[in-house]
């Protein structure tokens, strides 16, 4: 009996509202003191350094005033060009010369004349290889068109926020009064 009036109280008074009031003629407003021009603030400039990336590679990181990034960015496609046409001559080749075998022609995996002695198991092999080395150097070459093009937008992006020394991150190195031992920590600092 006890013990479900004890419960039945709970319940009431969890679901009760108790209305407190204290000093209320003490009134805090804040204000806030940043203040972006217009002409600071571009709601734009993600999308157009996207779209110049996406028409000419490194076009946006130009934009952005990042010079820095546009040798890396042709670097990593022009690899990757390079390797997706190194791989397709390279299955041309063996490809041709796996037709030539079956028709019982001379190519240049027959081993005369001093070429090299290819089975039509290496050259069916080797077309495999190429061809699956092709179309992962494709897929790469892609995906770092798309990075570069999301690169662009998210430089842009965060170009716009306010970032000062009020907000800071510092590493340290502390000494660790119970181990006694120096321990890297990163402290993150909010200046109001």
């Amino acid at each position: 009996m006890f013990n479900k009036k004890f419960y039945i109280l709970i319940i009431v008074i969890s679901f009760s509202t108790i209305n407190c009031f204290s000093q209320e003629d003490l009134l805090i407003k804040a204000q806030d003191t940043t203040v972006i021009s217009p002409v600071e603030f571009d709601m734009l400039s993600p999308a157009k350094a996207a779209f110049y990336s996406a028409i000419l590679p490194g076009l946006g990181q130009a934009y952005n005033k990042k010079y820095w990034k546009i040798p890396l960015v042709w670097g990593a496609l022009g690899s990757g060009i390079y390797f997706y046409d190194l791989n397709s001559t390279n299955y041309n080749r063996a490809r041709t010369a796996f037709k030539l075998k079956l028709d019982g022609k001379p190519n240049e995996f027959d081993g005369v004349d001093g070429n090299i002695l290819l089975s039509e198991d290496a050259l069916i092999r080797a077309q495999k290889s190429y061809k699956k080395d092709r179309d992962l150097s494709l897929l790469v070459t892609v995906a770092l068109y798309v990075l570069q093009v999301l690169e662009a937008s998210t430089n842009a992006h965060l170009l716009q926020h306010n970032v000062d020394n009020n907000l800071s991150l510092s590493p340290q190195i502390i000494q660790d009064a119970v181990s006694n031992k120096s321990v890297v920590v990163a402290s993150l600092n909010f200046k109001f």
